[in-house]
């Protein structure tokens, strides 16, 4: 528990770690990481009925909203051993928002090169409501479809390897997720280095059932709303 000790009040929130013994797994290796990969496809594709039908109504909403203008944002994101993809997310802020973040600088609450401003003013109504209820994240799971990512791991950053600290580099040893630790924990409201330690304790602990339980402790945190910007 030492790697996840930081000054966060949320993260005593995660004492259910210790039941996670790293040295009692039942797969590990290449069977994990098959196993794993196949959890992904499985329930992706199982709940494709689900999902798929409100990508379609959140697409359109997004459309009708702002005509004119892309309805997913792509970005290039830090993945496994630090190569970079195009991750794909809904967009819930107006056009130029990356133009204007220089502007808004001043106000960002986190450490650089991690930038979050509360009640951001770039952000779109239909942007507010997709950013609370997490369907932002939706496009992803094409991601997850595609090998680039998994639904249980370090979120990937959008800042390269290069800005990364040596004992950052650990996070790059293992894919990127939809979810992970810090997703249940703080969401948008946690430095990058506390980040950092979950992304270490969810390594040293990563295996089949650990993956399902943050899964459904996901949901929870999205339902409750826990966190989100």
């Amino acid at each position: 528990m030492n790697m996840i000790s930081t000054h966060s009040q949320e993260v005593k929130e995660l004492d259910w770690l210790i039941r996670f013994n790293p040295n009692k797994r039942l797969l590990t290796g290449k069977s994990y990481l098959a196993a794993k990969r196949i959890l992904d496809l499985v329930l992706v594709l199982l709940s494709m009925p689900f999902w798929l039908p409100v990508v379609v109504l959140v697409a359109l909403a997004i459309a009708i909203t702002s005509p004119g203008a892309p309805v997913v944002f792509t970005q290039a994101r830090t993945g496994k051993n630090g190569q970079r993809f195009r991750m794909y997310k809904f967009r819930t802020m107006v056009p130029d928002a990356e133009v204007l973040k220089e502007r808004y600088s001043h106000l960002n609450e986190l450490q650089w090169p991690d930038f979050k401003i509360t009640n951001d003013p770039r952000v779109t109504k239909v942007g507010k409501f997709l950013r609370k209820t997490s369907l932002d994240e939706l496009p992803q799971l094409f991601n997850v479809l595609k090998g680039e990512m998994s639904l249980v791991g370090p979120r990937p950053t959008s800042f390269g390897a290069e800005t990364y600290k040596l004992w950052h580099t650990g996070r790059l040893d293992v894919m990127p997720g939809l979810t992970g630790l810090w997703q249940i924990v703080g969401r948008a409201s946690l430095e990058f280095d506390d980040r950092l330690r979950l992304d270490i304790a969810y390594i040293e602990r990563r295996g089949f059932l650990f993956d399902i339980v943050i899964l459904y402790k996901t949901v929870e945190a999205v339902v409750k709303q826990k966190g989100a910007h």
